[in-house]
């Protein structure tokens, strides 16, 4: 007769793929010990998944070791559990206490992030790099707000807009830019914030609690974006020796952005010539001979006060540096304002606006570009891939 299981099955629910393999392997063998062995790896691995997978169905209010088997439902979280017991010690009434936030759910949110992450690492192709690149220019490929997960009905909106055809928008314009820019050496894929339009699937504003008009469900979502962005940057790795990928966040996406990141540093962590920088930083910079980008969403810092923030930043890089830039999202449309020693420009996204926008009057156009910066003379060329050459019918 088998004996019964050391881990109760139902954690598998809230366990990811590796975490749900490590379950049954321990099940299997009757003890962490027997099962790390069983399937290879050590016994602390095991011990670390099941504390994350415990962790996060604990969020939800499963731990059946607790006598706590009355679930949540997301977005909520369990607060707190208040049993009733008998004389016999057994269970007679249960109170659940749920709350929308608190310090424990992040912390879950983080480890989970963590084992997915896990998952993924590493498991980028090999991309022959190009035989022939110039280490004199540098290609910039700034996206200006994707809003992936958006929705815009066109009868409404005077455009349609889904998930679907955020994907297909920014493979053309990649594919498009890519193509026709010049061998740089180095590229930066620069998303400029808001890549994902709700950051979880309350589907509200983080600041404001605005209501989102969304698309499909938020998992979708998730994946999706970081299918399409894995393809921006390995296509940009076939005309780049170097491709730096820095991903800002955003005021629809504060959390899933770095999410995002973090995704993308592991797929891509057993190829050196992609950079995914990790840096929380808001305010970010890149030194490129005599060039100075700065780079940050747009809705914390407002354009006028963005030269002094460089200067106060980067003081050495100021003064070694003659050609001075910001590239920022967040407005939807090109505006460009030239101070003394920097030029501030805010660009244009792929997306639809939405109904509330649309309403509101707001009528920018819709592009994607390259700019080429030499080292020595600052920008010398750009590339625009405009939305009508990307929604022509082939012929």
């Amino acid at each position: 007769m088998k004996a019964a299981n050391v881990i109760d099955v139902r954690l598998k629910q809230y366990a990811t793929a590796t975490q749900a393999k490590y379950i049954d392997a321990v099940n299997e063998a009757g003890s962490v010990t027997a099962g790390a062995k069983a399937i290879g790896v050590h016994k602390s691995t095991v011990q670390e998944a099941l504390k994350s997978a415990k962790s996060r169905a604990a969020t939800a209010g499963f731990s059946p070791e607790h006598d706590m088997v009355h679930t949540v439902p997301d977005p909520f979280v369990m607060k707190g559990v208040s049993t009733l017991y008998d004389d016999k010690g057994d269970v007679r009434q249960q109170w659940v206490k749920t709350s929308l936030s608190n310090t424990r759910m992040v912390e879950a949110v983080k480890e989970w992030i963590t084992w997915l992450v896990k998952e993924a690492e590493g498991k980028s192709p090999v991309i022959p790099a190009p035989k022939h690149v110039n280490a004199d220019i540098l290609a910039v490929y700034p996206m200006g707000d994707p809003h992936f997960g958006m929705y815009a009905w066109a009868a409404e909106a005077g455009s349609d807009f889904d998930l679907d055809i955020a994907e297909r928008l920014t493979k053309a314009a990649i594919d498009r830019l890519v193509d026709s820019a010049p061998p740089a050496e180095t590229a930066i894929i620069l998303e400029l914030g808001d890549f994902f339009h709700a950051d979880d699937n309350k589907n509200v504003t983080p600041g404001h609690g605005n209501a989102l008009d969304v698309d499909t469900r938020w998992a979708r979502v998730m994946q999706v974006g970081l299918r399409a962005m894995v393809y921006v940057i390995e296509r940009a790795a076939t005309k780049h020796a170097k491709v730096i990928v820095r991903i800002k966040r955003g005021n629809h996406d504060p959390h899933s952005s770095f999410a995002l990141a973090l995704s993308l540093d592991a797929y891509f962590r057993n190829n050196e010539r992609v950079d995914v920088d990790l840096s929380p930083a808001v305010h970010w910079y890149y030194r490129f001979g005599k060039v100075l980008i700065g780079s940050t969403h747009g809705d914390t810092t407002k354009m006028n006060n963005l030269p002094g923030v460089m200067a106060a930043d980067r003081p050495k890089e100021w003064g070694e540096s003659e050609y001075r830039y910001w590239y920022c999202g967040h407005v939807h449309h090109k505006e460009v304002k030239e101070f003394p020693g920097v030029v501030c420009e805010y660009f244009r996204t792929l997306a639809a606006a939405d109904a509330w926008h649309a309403g509101q009057g707001y009528r920018a156009g819709r592009d994607m570009c390259c700019i080429v910066h030499h080292r020595n003379y600052g920008e010398v060329e750009r590339h625009r891939c405009d939305i009508a050459m990307l929604e022509k019918e082939p012929a």
